[in-house]
């Protein structure tokens, strides 16, 4: 394909969020048919993108010597544009039923719609300044879907995402800077793009600047201590924190700091040094807090909230074992987490919605009104708990045989806490499921008499993300087969 189509398909969306907003449509449905209408079709064109890339890069605008933004598709972007646009349709989907009865829906699908183009910005980026300038997008058009409410609340957790994205942008900026500066090339480069005749003897100041970098990137994936603004977010309508939590944002975070430590800096320099420490001890650390805050929290989606932040260490774990098996196991747990929490946020997106309770202690019962809902659930639940056949223990599978591979003492501990972690975690998600399904003999059930599981919008997605979740466990193999190529760069 012509490199114009990568342009092309970031630009759709955004075109397409606008329309929602701004056309006449005369009925709902017509906005509804419109919107789904196109955000399929830009699937499907990405699909065909990433199925024949361009050959050439696309230089989008030129700034000044080197710098400008420019668009190419490797390996990375194969992965992270692919699962982009493959979640997106069956999100929007969701999201037609669920925001039938909230207020301002049009400028919800406007900024949605957009966040989807934006995405892709990132993901088709072809060097840090590119990204970067969609990055800091990323923030201006999910900052009003966080605030969507208008209520005290969601507005107070907009403005503490907004601060906190807007320090790590600062952090993330500082290595721009330096890549610029130390850079044999401003654009991402298999093994890293750092020229050390220019180091010299800065190595530990890069070192620094690449602590501070990964920091700050990671304010989006939610590493500690910079982590709870996601919880906060969690006043937003479910459409939205499940794209938080599993597609857009937290994974952009978590693929920036993959380009940053494999394609900027490089593992060679940084492998072994103290910088790598310091960003492992951090990942280990926040898997534990995550599961453990998760463990005493009492509202459904703030727990399914801190399950993320631990979920998302898991990724930057296998990042900074800085091997290809640890990326490639890092790859892996991108793909199967995002499917995996975004099919947990929709079935408790599903239950708010026929019933309006947001809290664990007000479930009871309602496993048997909502079969297929807490079904689906309790299939996401074992799947983030690590049970074999399931997505998410071949994810953790890679993650600790890259572990024991590089086998530093801080890498062997990070297998305890996976597997702390997956105890945690069978705990406070299994007792949603025996909530729901196991009642007192003196229940009383008139309170739930109507409650019922919701349409196909919702139920379609569901299932196709729970099939999805059973395949990957048991089909693991092509897939495991296509991130090691894209680690390798040999597609």
């Amino acid at each position: 394909m012509k490199p114009i189509m990568m342009l092309f398909v970031i630009l759709l969306p955004v075109l397409t969020g606008m329309g929602t907003a701004l056309l006449p449509f005369r009925k709902r449905g017509q906005r509804i048919l419109f919107l789904e209408g196109l955000v399929l079709v830009n699937t499907l064109l990405v699909f065909a993108l990433l199925a024949n890339p361009p050959s050439a890069e696309l230089a989008v605008v030129k700034f000044t010597g080197d710098l400008t933004l420019s668009l190419r598709i490797d390996g990375m972007s194969r992965v992270f544009g692919g699962l982009v646009a493959a979640l997106w349709p069956l999100a929007t989907l969701y999201a037609v039923e669920y925001m039938k009865h909230e207020k301002n829906e049009n400028s919800f699908f406007l900024f949605y719609t957009m966040t989807y183009g934006v995405t892709l910005g990132i993901a088709f980026a072809e060097d840090l300044m590119t990204m970067y300038f969609f990055y800091e997008l990323l923030t201006l058009v999910t900052v009003p879907l966080v605030m969507h409410t208008l209520t005290r609340e969601a507005i107070l957790a907009s403005r503490k995402y907004l601060y906190y994205s807007l320090g790590g942008a600062a952090f993330g900026f500082l290595g721009l800077i330096f890549m610029i500066v130390y850079g044999a090339s401003p654009d991402f480069v298999p093994g890293g793009s750092l020229d050390l005749i220019k180091i010299g003897g800065r190595t530990d100041l890069l070192l620094f600047i690449y602590v501070l970098a990964f920091l700050g990137f990671g304010v989006k994936a939610a590493v500690c201590p910079f982590n709870s603004w996601l919880p906060s977010a969690g006043v937003a309508p479910t459409p939205v924190t499940a794209l938080l939590h599993a597609v857009a944002v937290v994974k952009a975070g978590a693929f920036a700091i993959i380009r940053l430590t494999y394609y900027c800096f490089g593992t060679s320099f940084l492998r072994g040094t103290w910088a790598q420490t310091a960003v492992m001890a951090i990942t280990v650390f926040t898997i534990i807090y995550g599961c453990s805050r998760a463990l005493k929290e009492t509202h459904l989606k703030r727990r399914l909230a801190y399950s993320t932040i631990s979920n998302l260490s898991y990724i930057l774990f296998g990042v900074t074992i800085m091997t290809p098996l640890g990326l490639t196991a890092a790859l892996a747990h991108m793909v199967c987490h995002a499917v995996m929490k975004i099919c947990s946020f929709f079935c408790a997106g599903a239950v708010i919605y026929k019933t309006e309770k947001t809290y664990v202690y007000e479930l009871d019962g309602l496993g048997r009104k909502m079969p297929w809902t807490f079904g689906i659930f309790t299939l996401s639940a074992l799947a983030l708990m690590g049970v074999p056949g399931l997505a998410g223990f071949i994810s953790k599978w890679y993650l600790a045989a890259a572990a024991v591979d590089f086998g530093s003492p801080l890498a062997l501990a990070g297998i305890g806490a996976l597997l702390i972690s997956a105890l945690l975690t069978a705990i406070y998600l299994l007792s949603i499921v025996i909530r729901a399904f196991f009642t007192p003999p003196d229940f009383d059930e008139t309170a739930i008499a109507d409650v019922r599981d919701p349409n196909w919008y919702m139920l379609l997605p569901l299932g196709l993300f729970a099939l999805t979740i059973l395949f990957l466990g048991l089909h693991s193999a092509k897939l495991m087969a296509f991130l090691t190529k894209a680690v390798e760069g040999i597609c």
